[in-house]
């Protein structure tokens, strides 16, 4: 039987445990990825054979060839799928496994197929977990594509017949995966804001981290990522030493604009959004005026910057 093999663009911690995984299941993997010694390390342990360019991997590969990308979305995915489209030829495929907007992968996904080259957009989902646990995989494609990419899906998946799925043309695997992103959004704001509302009843002594721990068994609110949180809550329950700044992605994002664009209330998704641009103190300013109208209209106390007060 025939080994498989698989270009491997950007070997960063998604990219280069894939690719340890990928290897681990028989997979030939030739890696690249831009930072040097990146390559070159998971070549030491044995993971990939290395390629010093894109032109090298491409020339490493049998044909039909199957180029997967880990790169962040954006202008270095469109360089590198740009670069890539002049070294492939018709019948080969790539596979891009980044957060990409969907309606950019449509147009990469037409724009490659006239060259006959196929494209399938990928959302993948397991963290730095996804190297023991495995990776959820949705991606996007026409049929064809879809079976080119299937061998490698049984691979990263939890298990070869479960947690990964052509979800239909191309597009709708970062459809799907952008709206994966907005649930989880939507759901690490709960428990955030439950878990507040327990730290804040302070006459009661309530230890957060033995509640999360006791809702992990049994109740309608366990995840992974309540067993995530009664991990962290566990080693530092007061999280004293984490400033309050969430940052947020291009999917929360898009989920949000998808949700006016089809006139669908999302208020949840949208809210969590909020909120995490008021952890980066883009709130700040209307505070600031709030503060000031209470103090036009009522003579209210305005406190001082850095008083850490609210008025």
């Amino acid at each position: 039987m025939t080994q498989l093999s698989l270009g491997l663009v950007g070997l960063g911690r998604m990219g280069g445990n894939m690719a340890r995984r990928l290897s681990r299941g028989g997979v030939r993997v030739v890696g690249f990825d831009a930072t040097p010694g990146s390559a070159a390390a998971l070549a030491k342990e044995g993971a990939i054979v290395a390629a010093n360019s894109l032109v090298a991997l491409a020339a490493s590969l049998p044909v039909p060839r199957v180029v997967w990308l880990m790169v962040p979305a954006g202008d270095a995915t469109q360089a590198t799928i740009d670069a890539l489209a002049t070294q492939l030829s018709p019948g080969d495929a790539i596979v891009d496994g980044g957060n990409a907007n969907y309606k950019d992968s449509q147009r990469r996904a037409e724009t490659l197929a006239a060259r006959g080259i196929a494209f399938v957009d990928c959302g993948v989902s397991g963290g730095v977990w996804g190297l023991e646990n495995g990776y959820t995989l949705m991606y996007g494609g026409t049929p064809a594509a879809a079976r080119a990419v299937e061998p490698f899906a049984r691979i990263l998946a939890p298990a070869a017949d479960k947690g990964w799925l052509h979800c239909g043309p191309a597009g709708s695997g970062h459809f799907v995966k952008m709206i994966h992103n907005g649930i989880e959004y939507g759901m690490m704001q709960a428990y955030a804001e439950g878990f507040a509302l327990l730290d804040g009843k302070r006459e009661f002594g309530i230890d957060t981290a033995a509640v999360a721990e006791t809702w992990r068994h049994g109740s309608v609110v366990r995840s992974w990522l309540l067993d995530l949180t009664a991990g962290f809550l566990a080693r530092d329950g007061s999280l004293d030493g984490v400033a309050p700044h969430v940052a947020d992605s291009g999917e929360g994002r898009w989920t949000v604009a998808e949700a006016i664009e089809q006139g669908v209330p999302a208020p949840v998704l949208a809210l969590a959004l909020m909120s995490r641009f008021d952890s980066q103190g883009k709130g700040d300013y209307a505070n600031r005026m709030l503060a000031m109208m209470r103090q036009a209209f009522g003579g209210h106390a305005v406190h001082g910057a850095g008083t850490g007060k609210h008025g």
